[in-house]
């Protein structure tokens, strides 16, 4: 699971992990099969920048990505879903940014990533919006804020950073 050392600094992580998806799968609208897996890759902003360059053709890091390993259609009978990286230079320079702690932030990015593997996605604005209050929703069964309380009234579209 732990790929970086950087990660050391959060040493509650897999536990912060196993609780967000286990939230998420609860809220998440899909009956997963028992025992379902996921992987979860803890790394850094160098590997991360290779990883999007490969896969989504941006050469830069990113602070959460999925890789879902089945169609959304076919998630409640699939014995693993995918694959979720999070880098944590960038976890940690966006919760530091936002005034939140760094194990809040993670957590909404695994719960992010999650949704992502169950088949949300945050392209259109309704999905985004959808998207946003299932993760909200999510994140509070955890004790963990909005996250996009704090956004300007202004704004019409989640201020996530998912890039």
């Amino acid at each position: 699971m732990e790929e970086s050392p950087l990660w050391q600094a959060l040493p509650e992580a897999e536990a912060l992990a196993e609780k967000a998806v286990a939230a998420a799968a609860a809220s998440g609208g899909v009956k997963l099969l028992p025992g379902a897996e996921v992987s979860l890759l803890l790394t850094d902003d160098a590997h991360m920048r290779e990883i999007n360059r490969e896969w989504r053709e941006k050469d830069k890091p990113t602070n959460v990505l999925s890789f879902p390993a089945v169609q959304p259609g076919k998630v409640a009978k699939a014995p693993f879903l995918g694959d979720i990286a999070v880098a944590y230079e960038t976890l940690a320079r966006e919760a530091a940014d936002d005034g939140k702690a760094v194990a809040d932030h993670f957590t909404h990015l695994v719960v992010h990533g999650f949704l992502h593997l169950l088949g949300h996605d945050h392209i259109e604005p309704d999905e985004a919006e959808r998207m946003e209050a299932l993760e909200v929703a999510i994140l509070a069964t955890l004790g963990v804020a909005d996250p996009y309380a704090d956004r300007p009234l202004d704004e019409e579209t989640p201020s996530v950073r998912m890039a």
